[in-house]
């Protein structure tokens, strides 16, 4: 069965989700927390990427770039979907390479239980 991502939309979710815990690395910080009322079947993530770190072009293709990730993430690993995640981009995303990306975005969803 394929999992549908979920794109948070109410700004009481966001400010929720950054009271909640947090991972950060070198390319993200990823807030995570459980939400009443979201439906545990679909995975609800929002991608936040600032104005400070490039252009739309680059700003989208970042976001294009998580959302791959993501739809990966969900194929080959277990992710806890009874929670609500914000991935924020950092400025050092743009320059690195898609492979290396993707191993901390995993290294750091296999942390999350």
């Amino acid at each position: 069965m394929k999992i549908k991502i979920l794109s948070l939309s109410k700004n009481k979710d966001f400010k929720s989700l950054l009271s909640g815990k947090k991972i950060t690395n070198k390319y993200l910080t990823i807030f995570f927390k459980k939400l009443s009322g979201k439906n545990n079947k679909k995975l609800n993530i929002s991608f936040v990427t600032q104005k400070k770190i490039g252009n739309a072009v680059k700003r989208n293709k970042i976001k294009r770039r998580l959302r791959s990730i993501m739809n990966e993430a969900l194929k080959k690993m277990n992710l806890n979907l009874n929670y609500s995640y914000l991935l924020i981009s950092k400025k050092k995303i743009i320059d690195d390479e898609f492979h290396s990306i993707k191993e901390t975005v995993f290294n750091d969803f296999g942390k999350i239980k």
